[in-house]
C-alpha cells in the first residue's frame, strides 16, 4: 500500500528533475556566455602567414583586447571631432571594457541561450506554440538587429553633435567621460533594439488568439501613446525632443505595421480553421 509520504516524493521527483534540467542548461548557457566575455576582454588577434596560408593566431592580451578594438572603432565613428573623451574615474577604462564586452557576448551567445530555453520549454509546448517560436525567432533578431542599426547610425551621432554644440555655446569645454560614452551607446542600442519587438508582440499575441487584430486597431490611440512612453524612456533626454519625436513616430508606424500584419494573421488562421 503507497503512503501519503510516498505520493508526495513521487509528485516532487519530477519537479526535481525539471529544476535540475533547468540548472543544467542555465549553467551551459552561462559557460558560453562567460568564456565569450574573457575572449573579448582579454585576448586579441592577428593573422599570419604558414606555408602560403594566412591563419588566424589568438593570444592573451588584456591592453589591446578585442573589446579595446570595439572601443576604437565606436570612438572614430560615433564621436564628432571636437568632443573630447577623458577618465574620470581609476578603473573607467575597465569598466567600459568590461561593458562592451558582455554586450558582444551576450549577443554572440544568443542561438545557445535560445537552444538551451528552447530544450527546456519545448516539451510542455503545444504545436501552434511550438510553431509560433520558430516562425518568429528569425523576425525578432532582424528587428532587434534593426533597432540596435538605428541607434547606432542615427541616435547616437545626433545626440553626440548636439551635445558638442550645445557645449560649446556655454561655453565650456567639450569633454565627455569614457566610462558615459560606452554605457550611453550600449545602452541605446540594446533598449532600441529591444522597443523594435513591438510588433512581433502584436503579432504573436494575435497568432496564438489572445488579442483580436480588431482590439489593436480599435485602440490605435494607446498603442501611439505607448510609442511615445517608449520613446521618452529609451531617449537620453539631451536633444530637446528630436530623438524622442523621431523614436515615437517611428515606433508608431510599427505599431500599425503590426495591426497590419495581425489582421493577415488572423484571416489566415480562421482560413486554416475552416477548411478543417
Amino acid at each position: 500500500m503507497v503512503t501519503r509520504t510516498e505520493q508526495i516524493k513521487d509528485q516532487e521527483r519530477p519537479l526535481l528533475d525539471h529544476l535540475r534540467e533547468l540548472a543544467l542548461r542555465l549553467r551551459r548557457a552561462l559557460i558560453v556566455l562567460a568564456v565569450i566575455f574573457v575572449f573579448l576582454f582579454a585576448f586579441d588577434f592577428t593573422f599570419v602567414k604558414v606555408y602560403g596560408f594566412t591563419l588566424p593566431v589568438i593570444y592573451p592580451n588584456l591592453f589591446h583586447s578585442i573589446s579595446s578594438r570595439l572601443i576604437v572603432f565606436f570612438i572614430h565613428h560615433e564621436l564628432p571631432k571636437g568632443l573630447e573623451l577623458i577618465n574620470i574615474n581609476p578603473f573607467d577604462t575597465m569598466y567600459a571594457s568590461a561593458y562592451i564586452s558582455f554586450f558582444f557576448a551576450l549577443l554572440v551567445s544568443i542561438p545557445v541561450i535560445f537552444y538551451e530555453l528552447w530544450g527546456f520549454i519545448a516539451p510542455g509546448l503545444y504545436e501552434n506554440e511550438k510553431k509560433v517560436i520558430k516562425n518568429f525567432a528569425l523576425p525578432a533578431f532582424v528587428l532587434f538587429l534593426a533597432g540596435s542599426s538605428f541607434a547606432y547610425f542615427i541616435i547616437i551621432p545626433f545626440m553626440m553633435k548636439f551635445i558638442l554644440i550645445f557645449t560649446h555655446s556655454l561655453g565650456v569645454e567639450p569633454t565627455l567621460g569614457l566610462k558615459s560614452f560606452i554605457s550611453t551607446l550600449v545602452t541605446l542600442m540594446l533598449a532600441t533594439g529591444l522597443a523594435f519587438e513591438f510588433p512581433l508582440v502584436m503579432i504573436s499575441l494575435t497568432y496564438v488568439g489572445l488579442v483580436k487584430a480588431e482590439t489593436w486597431q480599435r485602440n490605435w490611440r494607446w498603442g501611439v501613446m505607448g510609442s511615445f512612453i517608449i520613446a521618452w524612456m529609451i531617449s537620453p533626454g539631451t536633444t530637446g525632443g528630436i530623438i524622442e519625436t523621431t523614436i515615437g513616430i517611428i515606433l508608431s508606424s510599427l505599431f500599425f505595421i503590426g495591426v497590419g500584419v495581425s489582421k493577415v494573421v488572423e484571416r489566415r488562421n480562421q482560413n486554416i480553421n475552416l477548411a478543417r
